[in-house]
C-alpha cells in the first residue's frame, strides 16, 4: 500500500451514539437493549444476539422493510443503573441479557452486555455496558449450565460448564490428550461448592495443587464467588493440568 501524498481527513465519530438498520416489521422501544439479528439488522434483543447498545428513541418499523429506518443507540462504554438481584460481592461480575429488558448473571444461551461496576442495592446494580464486547471467555458459545452431578465426555471438549447448585460433582473422563474444559461456579457468594472428580488413575495438577491420583479438586464453599473457575487440559498420560484458575480451589485430602 502506497504512503500518503496528500492530506486525508479522518471521518471521526464523536460521542457515544451509533446506529444500525432496523429489522422489518418490528418496533424497538426507547430504552430497549438492541441486538444484531445475525444479518446486520437491529431488533429488540433476543437471547444470544450480539448486543449493540440501548435504543435512544422509539423506532416503529412495523410496516417497513428491513433497513427502512435506523435505530439510534448508545455505543462505546457507558453506565446505567438497572434492575438486577445481586450481592455487593458481585461487583466486577459479567452481566447478560435474556431479552431486550431483562438482565441476568446466567451466561448460557444469553447475550453478554457488560459487567457490574457498582452495587446500589439488593435489587439494583450499576452496569458498565460494553456493546459488541465479550466476557472473559471470549466468543465461545459452547456453554452449558448443570444443576446436578454430571460426567464430562469427549464431546464436551472446549465447553464452558457452569454449575449453579450446591454440592454437585463434575466427573472427568479418563485423560485423553488435548481435551480442554472450563468449569465455572455460577452460585452467589458462599452458596455453592463445586467438586471436580478425576478418573481413579488420573490426577489434577498445577497452580500449586499437589498432584495425586483420584483426588478431587473442590471450590471451597465458604469463600466461593460467582465466577470462580478452573480450565483443565488433559495430557493423555497422567491426568489433567490446570491452565487457568480463579478463586479458592483445594485438593481433596
Amino acid at each position: 500500500m502506497a504512503t500518503l501524498t496528500a492530506d486525508s481527513p479522518l471521518d471521526v465519530m464523536v460521542g457515544n451514539i451509533g446506529s444500525i438498520p432496523a429489522v422489518a416489521s418490528d418496533i424497538v422501544y426507547e430504552g430497549a437493549m438492541v441486538g444484531d439479528n445475525g444479518a446486520g439488522y437491529g431488533r429488540p434483543l433476543v437471547a444470544g444476539d450480539k448486543f449493540v447498545g440501548h435504543n435512544i428513541e422509539q423506532v416503529d418499523n412495523s410496516s417497513g422493510s428491513a433497513g427502512d429506518k435506523n435505530i439510534k443507540h448508545y455505543t462505546g462504554k457507558y453506565r446505567l443503573v438497572v434492575s438486577l438481584v445481586g450481592l455487593i460481592t458481585d461487583v466486577g461480575q459479567p452481566v447478560y441479557a435474556s431479552d431486550d429488558a431483562t438482565y441476568t448473571f446466567v451466561a448460557t444461551g444469553n447475550s453478554y452486555v457488560g459487567k457490574i461496576s457498582r452495587y446500589v442495592s439488593a435489587t439494583k446494580m450499576e452496569v458498565e455496558f460494553d456493546p459488541l464486547g465479550y466476557d472473559e471467555f471470549g466468543a465461545n458459545e459452547a456453554r452449558e449450565t448443570k444443576s446436578d452431578n454430571y460426567t464430562v465426555d469427549a464431546l464436551d471438549g472446549g465447553k464452558i460448564i457452569y454449575v449453579d447448585t450446591d454440592a454437585k460433582t463434575i466427573t472427568l473422563p479418563a485423560t485423553d490428550a488435548g481435551i480442554k474444559v472450563t468449569i465455572v461456579n455460577a452460585g452467589s457468594f458462599g452458596t455453592v461448592a463445586v467438586t471436580i472428580s478425576p478418573n481413579a488413575n488420573d490426577q489434577i495438577n498445577g497452580n500449586d495443587v499437589t498432584a495425586a491420583d483420584n483426588k478431587d479438586l473442590v471450590n471451597t464453599k465458604a469463600t466461593a464467588q460467582r465466577g470462580d473457575f478452573v480450565t483443565l487440559v488433559a495430557d493423555g498420560t497422567d491426568g489433567w493440568f490446570i491452565e487457568a484458575m480463579r478463586g479458592t480451589w483445594a485438593r481433596e485430602a
